[in-house]
């Protein structure tokens, strides 16, 4: 599919602005991704409409700031020189009724609980970035659906249409970007509240994981670890610290991000921004590009190379050393730190093989990203019961296969992406609290897409983790 010419109003590029391949204005603009390939588009009704809503979304405000996106980059830049570890996590695609104070409030729960188990593992920074105030979108592997002979339209998430097989719910819907926006909004407004106000205080999250410990079958296994973290808050009140009062313990600072699947709500709210001469998309902190979605001259790569904000790519099995060299080129030409964050999804058993050549294609580039896994989209398989799945033993393998072989080839494991979910669902098999068998999955199986960990094994996983990092950085 080519991208429409319709479009909203262009923006114009400021005199001296920097672009995306140093060139003069010509280079790079907002709209320069509209006439190039757009894969994963809905085929919107009424180009009118999608018009008008483009327009209307471009006079909104920022959802985020400049300043905000530049402190990302600064410290993913830490991150890609093995002074951090980065953390997304989230929803495989947020809902509109999820943008709650209670639906946020368990997702950023179960994200800070696996943070500091991070934090406690890596003995690093973890920087937070949350799938959240955003991801409303999916791409999908075919375009329609068909159920007892009638064929409809995927459902592509709430930011196109709705999930009911109808004809009415299945038609995209430009006015669901508005309804989109409204909603990352009023998401971001419930975060920040929650981070600045107390929520994150670390004594109570340390709570949260040892009552974890407590009730798992497997306790004994993560009691060190929870013990290690006791004694350092005792140490620290012992010492005058009330992590109360200190804003470093007691505050965090989350992050948003958000596949930039639809290029005209992601230009509607891209900014030019004087003071840093440079373009913004104020839609979230940092965004990214997909497996699908990461064609060289596509409109996806296009619009996101002229940004400044983080951006990642998913890397997949049918990624080639040459194809990534390319894209690492295009979207980040300066090989700036903190620019490009590369998320490996090649599935257990395969990461031996397929990994080392890329990170050998990309170091020997000069580009310097941060490398991240993401063990979910790659262990993906429908079950016995007929439900898609994953095994949360499938998504540790991968984990553990890409610190084995950031190891031997002398790199930093970067970061770590998971699918979550603060409520105690049945999308994925295993664990050893309350372990979901294939016949359990029917029970809350909830998911708008694809399977998320539930909040049991997302804090099991991240004491796995937590023991990789520990090995890692004792060079066991």
């Amino acid at each position: 599919m080519t991208a429409s010419d319709t479009h909203t109003t262009r923006l114009a590029v400021p005199d001296g602005a920097r672009t995306a391949d140093g060139g003069g204005p010509a280079a790079w603009s907002p709209d320069s991704w509209r006439g190039r390939p757009a894969a994963q588009q809905p085929d919107w009704p009424d180009p009118e409409e999608l018009r008008g809503v483009e327009n209307t979304l471009a006079l909104r405000p920022p959802l985020v700031l400049p300043e905000e996106i530049l402190d990302l980059r600064r410290s993913l830049a830490q991150v890609a020189a093995g002074e951090g570890f980065l953390l997304q996590a989230g929803d495989c695609a947020e809902r509109f009724g999820s943008c709650t104070e209670a639906g946020v409030r368990g997702k950023l729960r179960v994200i800070l609980q696996v943070a500091i188990l991070l934090t406690y593992g890596s003995g690093l920074p973890v920087v937070k970035v949350g799938r959240i105030a955003g991801q409303f979108g999916k791409p999908r592997s075919r375009p329609t659906e068909t159920v007892d002979g009638v064929e409809l339209p995927a459902f592509r998430g709430d930011i196109v249409n709705r999930p009911e097989f109808t004809a009415e719910a299945r038609r995209p819907d430009a006015g669901r970007l508005l309804s989109a926006y409204h909603h990352a909004s009023a998401a971001l407004n419930v975060l920040r509240a929650l981070t600045l106000g107390g929520y994150a205080d670390l004594g109570q999250v340390h709570d949260w994981n040892q009552e974890f410990v407590r009730r798992s079958a497997a306790g004994q296994r993560y009691e060190t670890a929870a013990d290690d973290i006791t004694r350092a808050l005792r140490f620290m009140a012992a010492c005058g610290v009330d992590t109360r009062s200190q804003a470093a313990l007691h505050q965090v600072q989350l992050y948003t991000s958000h596949e930039a699947l639809l290029p005209q709500y992601e230009q509607a709210l891209i900014r030019y921004d004087e003071k840093r001469r440079g373009w913004f998309d104020t839609s979230a902190h940092m965004l990214w590009i997909g497996d699908r979605t990461r064609r060289l001259d596509g409109a996806h790569v296009e619009l996101l190379a002229g940004v400044d904000n983080p951006v990642g790519v998913k890397v997949g099995p049918s990624t080639g050393a040459a194809d990534l060299r390319e894209l690492c080129e295009r979207l980040d030409p300066d090989r700036a730190p903190g620019r490009l964050v590369l998320f490996s999804r090649l599935g257990a058993g395969r990461g031996g093989e397929l990994l080392p050549p890329l990170l050998r294609a990309v170091r020997d580039a000069g580009h310097t990203p941060v490398w991240a896994c993401d063990p979910m989209h790659g262990n993906t398989f429908v079950s016995e019961s007929g439900y898609k799945t994953r095994r949360l033993s499938d998504i540790t393998t991968e984990v553990a296969e890409f610190f084995a072989v950031h190891r031997e080839e002398g790199l930093h494991p970067g970061g770590i992406h998971l699918e979550l979910t603060g409520d105690d669902v049945t999308e994925c098999l295993g664990g050893d609290l309350d372990e979901v068998l294939d016949t359990h999955l029917a029970s809350r199986y909830e998911t708008a897409c694809d399977p998320r960990l539930n909040a049991a094994q997302s804090i099991e996983l991240a004491f796995r983790v937590a023991e990789f990092l520990r090995e890692q950085r004792s060079g066991v």
